[in-house]
């Protein structure tokens, strides 16, 4: 039976072409600590008062926008890159569904992909062309709702690649030269007709400002458009940094489960640039779950188009790179946090932190097992402060703990200490703490010095309404 694929990833990632990314990201994480930066930039938004985004176009009709929801940046032109959006109909009811980005001659790219078992044909279609191509000269990106083109064997891989064509001849370009991405219903073989048809008519709409068109027309369940802006310094000229991202259900950390698509102007060579998006998908879209569950399709691509007047840059840790780092992860942590307040039904945004874990991999296991515990979260949506649920997550998740070390809070406020209940326990103020619509909850399992930061969602009955009639 054909299921969803908007969101769900594997159990790790997949990069396009392999780079030396444990050793240069081992010396860049001793050289600076961009997360902290990000972070903070992420709390300040958070601070911000929570708007309703304008005119969002709904990715599916009767869903009310997230109470968590952001308003969609003001994103200026990034030069070396045109936007175009238009409808394809793999939707019954009117929408946009379908993207189409032109990048300039020269452009490099990189990508990570999910490694889930059934995989999607544009996923293989990506890995294998960027494997081809070393990420150079990168031309054009497509990109359809509606259908994820997942499970469909070889008439699913000739689709991609008939569109691939038809886009190679339009823009002067080989068909290696051009990514593709889908999202929406498991096991449909895409209509590639719908997308060629269109075309010539989406190509006279190419524009270099459009980002806002393109993050609503990647919708699914999603309720809002996502996005995020950044400017960052390189050898002294200002480079920008825009993405966008879809995603709501289906979100699991190692690629969440999401597409993403984020384009600079900087010169950056391919290789480099694919150890940064490795690099930095670790901290960002591996650190969020909205379900546990895990998607054929994710995809998230990285565009340099070399356009700025900043100097070419041909290694990641070059010291010249040193803001762009900064800024690039803290723009991927936004989108990956959009994710999180977009969570099918979520009322509820959470930040758990597992510290004193034996490794920062055996805490972020229990930060990822206590957000992704339904019992969990469904007293989060209860507003029920329930501990006891937290302690039962950190036992199951078989990592090393010492329970009479065990402390568990809820902000500021202790609900355990060293494995039992806190002496200042106070059950009034720690419901009046839960029923904010933003709140943390932090453990410390008393076995080292690990640590790891999970964001999730609660889980409402909302969520089984919308995919109890997905398809629908």
């Amino acid at each position: 039976m054909p299921r969803k694929t908007d969101n769900k990833s594997a159990p790790e990632t997949d990069v396009a072409t392999p780079g030396p990314v444990e050793r240069v990201g081992q010396s860049l994480e001793r050289a600076l600590d961009p997360l902290a930066s990000a972070l903070k930039r992420a709390t300040k938004r958070a601070d911000k008062p929570v708007k309703a985004p304008k005119a969002a176009a709904p990715g599916k009709p009767g869903l009310a926008v997230s109470p968590l929801a952001v308003p969609f940046p003001t994103i200026p032109p990034i030069a070396g890159v045109e936007i175009a959006t238009g409808r394809a109909g793999f939707y019954k009811h009117e929408r946009e569904d379908l993207l189409l980005m032109r990048f300039a001659e020269g452009t490099s790219a990189a990508g990570v992909f999910t490694r889930h078992g059934v995989g999607s044909a544009p996923v293989d279609w990506c890995r294998r062309q960027l494997t081809a191509s070393g990420g150079a000269d990168v031309r054009a990106l497509v990109v359809n709702a509606g259908c994820a083109n997942s499970f469909t064997g070889k008439p699913g891989a000739d689709a991609v690649r008939r569109v691939a064509t038809a886009v190679g001849k339009r823009f002067d370009c080989r068909q290696r030269d051009v990514m593709m991405a889908s999202t929406g219903v498991i096991g449909v073989i895409l209509d590639d007709a719908k997308i060629t048809a269109r075309l010539a008519e989406v190509e006279t709409r190419l524009t270099p400002d459009a980002w806002a068109q393109a993050g609503a027309a990647i919708m699914t369940t999603d309720t809002f458009p996502k996005g995020a802006y950044a400017t960052a310094m390189i050898d002294g000229h200002e480079v920008r940094i825009a993405g966008i991202t879809k995603g709501s259900g289906m979100i699991a950390p190692d690629m969440a489960t999401m597409l993403a698509f984020v384009a600079t102007d900087a010169k950056i060579a391919p290789a480099a640039l694919q150890t940064l998006v490795s690099l930095y998908t670790r901290s960002t879209f591996n650190c969020v779950t909205v379900d546990g569950d895990r998607s054929t399709n994710d995809t998230l691509l990285l565009f340099a188009t070399g356009q700025s007047t900043a100097p070419k840059i041909h290694r990641a840790g070059d010291k010249r790179l040193a803001d762009f780092r900064v800024k690039l992860e803290g723009l991927l942590l936004d989108l990956a946090l959009q994710l999180v307040r977009d969570g099918e039904g979520a009322t509820k945004f959470v930040k758990i932190t597992v510290n004193g874990a034996e490794s920062p991999a055996s805490a972020r296991k229990i930060a990822r097992t206590i957000a992704e515990s339904p019992l969990v979260k469904t007293a989060f949506a209860g507003e029920d402060a329930n501990w006891g649920r937290i302690v039962m997550a950190v036992g199951r998740a078989d990592e090393p703990v010492a329970r009479e070390k065990i402390n568990v809070k809820f902000g500021d406020l202790y609900a355990a200490r060293d494995g039992l209940v806190s002496a200042e326990y106070d059950e009034a103020a720690m419901s009046a703490y839960v029923k904010k619509p933003e709140f943390e909850v932090s453990v410390d399992v008393g076995v080292g010095k690990g640590s790891a930061t999970v964001w999730t969602c609660d889980l409402t009955k909302q969520y089984v309404a919308i995919n109890g009639d997905y398809r629908s």
